[in-house]
């Protein structure tokens, strides 16, 4: 039997094949190609900029090794102009100590040569006094100073603290006072400690071998004690002539006995006393003695009654 051909399709009629899923035409695309032509451009425009570059982990090394070489570079031209400026300032530190040796020895040698002179002196003195007077000169010239002092008495050895330099605490009445460290012997304390021996008794004192007398001054200088403008360094061992159990005690129960008690407790710096049954101290240098004489009643200047006395040089 013959049978009728199917009518053609709308596809027939194009002369294409019909795909069975030509209605999903825009599910099937977005299988075939999920990356849209323009993100892929992208991609493939980053993709080749990166390849062109260093990579992160590289160009941190490179840095790092310039910015070691720079510093090595900055060491090595700091430690030649170190070396070679060290000869010039060793020249400069060795000559100024050579001069303050040389100075401190004629300083030394000058202050001989008056010794010897005042030696002269008191035994011309002697030679010119009558027999008897000159043990009160003597015993007067031991009072003011001008002369050597023997005797019992005390030694007093004051030291600074271990480790001075490390600052003091908050609430330190030293350093409010400009004493910013603590555990250094200030010259007040020193005055503080000649001036309770005084007061305690005592007949004569020396510091560090520098005889003290009613003229004598105890500054500071920086960080160094001066006595009559002569530079001390710890520790700073003190004579006093005088009774030297009664002088201990005397000097212990007074202010400047408690006061070194308290900078010993608080601040570190050592004090020792002890009586000694022998001192002998040395005569002062540098004191210029002024004496009095009567006037006459023919001298310009004598006035309306005699006997008042001036002094002169």
């Amino acid at each position: 039997m013959y049978r009728m051909p199917a009518p053609p399709t709308p596809s027939d009629r194009d002369g294409r094949f019909a795909r069975p899923d030509a209605s999903m035409s825009l599910l099937t695309t977005v299988m075939e190609h999920s990356l849209d032509d323009g993100y892929a451009e992208a991609a493939r425009a980053r993709g080749a900029e990166g390849s062109s570059r260093l990579p992160g982990s590289l160009r941190g090394r490179l840095t790092l090794a310039l910015g070691l070489a720079l510093a090595t570079t900055v060491v090595t031209v700091g430690a030649v102009t170190s070396h070679e400026a060290e000869p010039t300032l060793a020249k400069e530190r060795d000559a100024l100590v050579q001069r303050v040796t040389d100075e401190t020895g004629a300083t030394d040698k000058l202050q001989k040569q008056i010794q010897d002179l005042r030696h002269r002196v008191d035994q011309a003195q002697q030679q010119a006094l009558p027999t008897g007077d000159d043990q009160g000169l003597a015993e007067l010239a031991g009072r003011a100073g001008t002369a050597e002092v023997t005797g019992p008495g005390v030694k007093l050895v004051i030291d600074d603290a271990s480790g001075t330099g490390a600052g003091g605490s908050v609430n330190n009445p030293r350093e409010a006072d400009g004493f910013h460290d603590s555990g250094r012997l200030r010259d007040r304390d020193l005055q503080l400690v000649v001036n309770g021996l005084w007061q305690s008794g005592a007949e004569a004192v020396s510091v560090n071998g520098q005889r003290l007398t009613a003229l004598s001054a105890i500054r500071a200088a920086g960080d160094a004690i001066l006595v009559d403008n002569r530079p001390l360094v710890p520790p700073y061992t003190v004579l006093a002539i005088g009774d030297g159990p009664k002088l201990s005690a005397a000097f212990q129960d007074a202010e400047a006995g408690r006061y070194l008690r308290i900078i010993q407790d608080s601040y570190g710096i050592k004090s020792t006393l002890s009586t000694q049954k022998k001192l002998t101290l040395p005569a002062a240098l540098g004191i210029t003695l002024r004496y009095a004489q009567p006037l006459t009643s023919g001298s310009p200047s004598a006035g309306p009654t005699t006997g008042t006395g001036a002094p002169k040089p």
